[in-house]
């Protein structure tokens, strides 16, 4: 019995006027924001930052603070999130958005909208 993969083809056609797509950037694209808990740490940073830990923690009551640390350390280690921290005692971190970080607005803006339009009232 043979792999699917050789069964099944599937062709990208992009819209006119539209530069050609790579799937490998979209796969890598997808890869650093994979995970239960990332696109909303992305989404409660782009609403406000910076911010510390535990308003995250609090923003986002169902994850584990073990989670937490590593989708935050997953999200900085691709350069989508930038740790800042202070020299204080108690020790003070905050996290805010790259440069990178932010260009993902329109995307989750869409995503939001689309949401919106797929849920009923």
């Amino acid at each position: 019995m043979g792999s699917t993969d050789k069964k099944v083809s599937v062709e990208w056609v992009m819209p006119q006027g539209q530069p050609e797509c790579s799937i490998e950037r979209v796969e890598r694209a997808l890869g650093m924001l994979e995970g239960r808990w990332k696109l909303l740490i992305v989404h409660h940073l782009l609403v406000r930052q910076p911010r510390r830990f535990s308003d995250l923690e609090r923003a986002i009551p169902r994850v584990t603070q073990k989670m937490l640390i590593q989708q935050l350390r997953a999200l900085e280690a691709d350069g989508i999130v930038r740790r800042i921290a202070y020299p204080e005692v108690p020790p003070h971190v905050e996290y805010e958005l790259t440069e990178a970080g932010v260009a993902l607005t329109p995307a989750l803006n869409a995503l939001h909208d689309w949401a919106a339009g797929t849920t009923s009232d």
